[in-house]
């Protein structure tokens, strides 16, 4: 057997530069496996049929033609399959003691209560069979009345989603801090505004898909699907379907893209190891894109009513917030908590004294939402940046003046903020000027002026979207206290092996955001290596069997602390056993580039590789030390970590047409110490893109009586490669206090930043029309017709 040699040490720290992601070469060379690609021998496809109505009771299921065609194996219908579970698909985030919880089932009983709603399996030998045959299974539907929006849900007349529940309330929950009441009565002004989180779908590059394989030897099950979340996973199949945790093995082969759609544990992966435990044979699943509209959860789906109290001179005072939130048919894992942890940050970078939020869950007749990128962040930004563009008209000044009125002054240790939460850190006068910098953004407002004095039929707006978002998510206490049935902590082992390469175990599960990369990085730092003698395992629950995975921006700053700390017990005992070999104490060694040398001395010296085969070998240790050069690490937060940033539109604005061209885009972005800029950057490309796709493109829209009108790519637009700006990046570093890293996170910033930039800067085009409000995807057409109105309104 040959083994390679550790590389040469090239830089002195890795954290901090660009490396190359180790993950792109298979991915861009068609060597990644996707869970599509898994199909073991014996596999039956699964294809799900569903419900083409928002509301109906099941009649009856007639399945006896789908049944007899060529492949087909098995049909099977809730009376065939319930008995199977425990439970029906649970709620992670019960965020009220009375929150009322409809029961869930992975195939509808008695009632369907959304389009694509599952009421039966067709199981066949391929999956083209099984989508044939599924289409002649023959439901009998009684159509019922539907709901669909949320302000008609709790109209006392309004059809009920549940019957059972009595009601299309799901929960309220309340915040308060402050004398609100005094606050807006001793305002010089108060601005009110109504905005609308519309329904976005996730869409990403890879749809959902799960295979199931059986142990017939061992009596387990391993699942491989496409998830963000293999643990929960694992997890919650567990306690519904009754099987061992110890039974059940998930994978998360490479997973092409996730943005909180694959936060979730879906029926159809209860369906598939029920199936594939009652048939004795691999079950298949994978998911096509009008299933991803209708089947999928959605983000998003709000009605925002905001006020602001304010002076004359623009110092906010107070502020509330009054949200319903569209819970869709049924309350997925973290249905109800999205908007609930938006509460913290509707008060945005600026500091005033008074806050009350409210929020109303409400169900509906539609697919159910859940986590999308940003969640709950991403609403609480757009909320406030339009609530302060409001502000600034009413006034009378300038956006960019209203907001540095407002904004905390810069603090290195944790502050208390109006939602009475702390943020970590935070400089934010630096951020935004240096945005309006980059920007040049005076020179934008004199072409703006020039513009509108002589008519120009193309108008530009400049449009801010600060920011700052609860990363990290979460410390465990936290968690608990909002009633999140999850800790926050996350583990890793680091271990080096007897060549003296290290190898990384993370709970942390990737689709995307480059973890063998940056953990790599930080291992390298820590125990003097190259970044290409460590190896990152991730994404299977029987190597990594602890972990809470990935989402929220907490990867780096919990995942990547906690291998940081495993990380540093390693090179603690390492220097030990230095010490040892060395005949030195231990308090005289210095550790540089992979080697351990008395201090000041030109005398021998030991590597970290020398040690680690000294540790395996295991004949001249430290009396009573173990061997091996191997620790595990659990990291569970004191604090979230507080991205922040300004990012700055500017658009041209056809008024003749209502058509909206982004001309520049300028973000800084704030997300503590930087361990590889290029991810950090692509980060924010991905994210600034998805933002800019809710702000003028995306919309999952239904009809009144319920029918999807958006059901596959073709009727929901998402914006293409040529739709998009350059993007001009830039940083400012504020470290956290809350790791001993100093990270904050970057994955959802972008997502959060852009929405509420690129419509504020379509406004500010055309206000000077009497135009004060678009709503969310401001289409060209929306944009014409806001014109048309004020236009008439002012004639």
């Amino acid at each position: 057997m040959t083994t390679t040699a550790p590389r040469t040490i090239t830089a002195q720290r890795y954290v901090g530069t660009s490396l190359p992601r180790k993950e792109d070469p298979a991915l861009l060379t068609g060597r990644a496996t996707w869970t599509d690609d898994i199909t073991p021998v014996g596999t039956l496809h699964m294809a799900v049929v569903r419900s083409p109505v928002p509301h109906a009771r099941i009649v009856s299921i007639d399945t006896t033609a789908a049944r007899e065609q060529t492949g087909v194996r098995a049909v099977y219908t809730a009376a065939d399959v319930d008995h199977e579970f425990l439970a029906g698909i649970p709620c992670g985030w019960p965020v009220t003691e009375d929150i009322k919880v409809p029961d869930h089932r992975p195939l509808a009983r008695d009632e369907v209560n959304h389009v694509g709603d599952g009421v039966a399996v067709v199981l066949a030998t391929s999956a083209r069979a099984a989508r044939d045959a599924a289409d002649l299974v023959d439901v009998e539907y009684d159509e019922l009345p539907a709901v669909v929006d949320i302000a008609d849900a709790l109209a006392d007349d309004a059809p009920l989603v549940h019957t059972e529940l009595g009601t299309n309330h799901c929960y309220t929950w309340p915040l308060a801090t402050g004398d609100v009441d005094a606050a807006f009565a001793e305002a010089d002004v108060v601005v009110s505004g109504q905005y609308l989180q519309q329904r976005v779908i996730a869409s990403p590059m890879e749809p959902r898909a799960v295979v199931c394989v059986p142990d017939p030897v061992g009596g387990g099950f391993t699942v491989y699907t496409a998830t963000q979340v293999p643990h929960f996973v694992r997890d919650i199949l567990a306690a519904v379907t009754g099987i061992s945790d110890t039974k059940i093995r998930v994978i998360a082969p490479d997973v092409g893209g996730g943005f909180g759609a694959k936060l979730n544990v879906y029926a159809e992966e209860f369906l598939a190891l029920v199936l594939a435990r009652k048939l004795g044979a691999p079950v298949k699943w994978t998911e096509t894109r009008s299933e991803h509209h209708q089947a999928t959860t959605h983000g998003r789906g709000q009605i925002q009513d905001i006020s602001v109290a304010a002076t004359k001179d623009g110092k906010i005072l107070g502020m509330k917030v009054e949200l319903l939130a569209d819970m869709g048919a049924y309350l997925q894992l973290l249905t109800p908590g999205i908007a609930v942890f938006g509460a913290f940050t509707f008060c945005g970078l600026y500091d005033f004294g008074s806050y009350s939020f409210t929020c109303r869950g409400v169900f509906t007749n539609l697919t159910p939402t859940d986590a999308y990128r940003g969640a709950g962040r991403s609403e609480a930004a757009y909320g406030h940046e339009r609530i302060m563009d409001d502000l600034a008209r009413e006034l009378g000044m300038d956006a960019a003046e209203v907001r540095l009125r407002n904004l905390h002054p810069k603090f290195d240790e944790p502050r208390t903020v109006p939602s009475g939460v702390q943020y970590d850190s935070g400089d934010y006068e630096t951020c935004m000027r240096k945005a309006m910098e980059l920007v040049d953004y005076e020179k934008l407002r004199e072409e703006q002026r020039t513009r509108r004095e002589s008519g120009d039929a193309v108008q530009i707006g400049i449009g801010f979207g600060n920011f700052t978002e609860s990363g990290g998510l979460s410390p465990s206490k936290v968690a608990a206290g909002v009633r999140l049935q999850s800790g926050g902590w996350e583990q890793a082992t680091v271990r080096m092996t007897t060549s003296g390469k290290v190898e990384v175990v993370t709970g942390t599960s990737p689709h995307g955001q480059g973890h063998e990369t940056a953990w790599s990085q930080i291992v390298a730092d820590r125990l003097g290596v190259h970044p290409d003698d460590v190896e990152v395992l991730h994404g299977d629950t029987l190597i990594a069997p602890f972990g809470r995975d990935t989402y929220g921006s907490r990867s780096l700053a919990v995942g990547g602390t906690a291998v940081h700390l495993a990380a540093g017990k390693v090179r603690d005992k390492a220097m030990q056993i230095a010490a040892h070999l060395l005949e030195a104490d231990e308090k005289d060694l210095e550790f540089e580039a992979g080697r351990f040398q008395v201090a000041g001395t030109a005398g021998p010296s030991v590597t970290i590789q020398e040690v680690a085969g000294a540790a395996s070998l295991a004949a001249n240790l430290p009396d009573g030390m173990e061997p091996n050069l191997t620790a595990d690490s659990a990291f569970d937060p004191p604090n979230f970590t507080w991205p922040f940033g300004t990012h700055i539109c500017v658009t041209e604005v056809d008024t003749e047409t209502g058509f909206t061209r982004i001309r520049r885009y300028v973000a800084v972005d704030d997300c503590g110490v930087v361990v590889n800029p290029t991810i950090v950057e692509g980060q924010l490309h991905g994210g600034i893109a998805q933002g800019i796709g809710q702000a003028l493109y995306e919309h999952a829209t239904f009809d009144d009586a319920g029918n999807p009108t958006a059901g596959n790519l073709a009727s929901y637009t998402v914006p293409a490669a040529t739709d998009l700006p350059h993007f001009e990046l830039e940083q400012t570093v504020t470290p956290s206090p809350t790791n001993p890293m100093g990270v904050k996170g970057i994955g959802e910033s972008g997502a959060i930043g852009s929405s509420p930039a690129v419509v504020n800067a379509v406004i500010d085009a055309v206000a000077h029309l009497g135009v004060t409000h678009v709503d969310m995807p401001a289409t060209p057409q929306a944009v014409w017709r806001a014109i048309t109105r004020a236009s008439e309104q002012t004639a």
